[in-house]
């Protein structure tokens, strides 16, 4: 079981957490929501929970709920910058389909 973060993406939680003066690392978790069902979640987090499953990478902290370890175990979560647009990118083996709309996805 695991979580992985590229470099682009620990870079850039690292230069946040930085500048926001606070916090731990990032939880990536997944909700119900949108046409395929399941749909990211990411925040920054100022403190574990109990239950949190914790991953490091590159120097940075990942989060992860009990619950949503089934559907993200695996994952590499990417940061990256096309054209005027950057964002998080997650490349989950574990999809099997994406709603058009980019929003959610199916396992």
């Amino acid at each position: 079981m695991a979580v992985k973060l590229s470099e682009s993406a620990a870079r850039h939680i690292t230069r946040y957490l930085s500048r926001r003066g606070h916090g731990v690392g990032v939880r990536l978790g997944v909700k119900t929501t949108g046409c395929s069902g399941l749909a990211y979640k990411l925040e920054y987090v100022d403190e574990a929970a109990p239950e949190d499953v914790v991953f490091e990478d590159h120097g940075v902290k990942v989060l992860v709920d009990p619950k949503s370890m089934a559907y993200i175990d695996g994952t590499e979560l990417d940061f990256v910058r096309e054209g005027l647009n950057e964002g998080f990118k997650f490349h989950n083996p574990n999809e099997r389909d994406r709603c058009g709309c980019g929003e959610s996805f199916r396992i």
